[in-house]
């Protein structure tokens, strides 16, 4: 095990198993219909990567860079590198590590439906809602961190 590290809360077995079963139903709830897959850097990279080889469905990816900026008197979200895809009609599914405060995600779900996306879901390996400071849910959740 790497000095860094203390614990490990989840195996690699039990990480695929989670990313095949989080498919499935992805695939289920999609049937037929593109997908545009959308990770948060850097963070969603792994996650997205394994998840992506469990889907059948016909997927797209795209990117973005978002990060929290300390104003004088609040955090705004800036973006740093945004996805080049015209989302308008599309089916988007954000995918992130850990969903956390949700301040991140409410506001990068609330630009993509504002750009006109058919639908804007998210997908999550880890949400810990006890840091829950903005309402927000994923769809889809790998495992929850109490």
């Amino acid at each position: 095990m790497h000095k860094d590290i203390k614990e490990i809360l989840y195996t690699e077995e039990e990480i695929k198993a989670k990313c095949d079963e989080l498919a499935k139903q992805i695939d289920q709830d999609y049937a037929g219909q593109e997908i545009l897959l959308v990770g948060l850097l850097k963070g969603s990279v792994p996650f997205m990567a394994e998840l992506a080889k469990h889907l059948k469905s016909d997927v797209k990816f795209d990117f973005m860079s978002v990060s929290s900026y300390s104003g004088v008197e609040s955090k705004t979200l800036v973006v740093r590198q945004d996805i080049k895809e015209d989302i308008r009609g599309k089916n988007v599914l954000i995918v992130e590590d850990i969903l956390d405060t949700g301040k991140t995600l409410s506001t990068v779900k609330a630009m993509l439906e504002e750009r006109g996306a058919a639908t804007v879901e998210i997908v999550t390996m880890l949400d810990k809602k006890e840091g829950r400071t903005f309402p927000i849910e994923a769809k889809y959740v790998g495992f929850e961190i109490p």
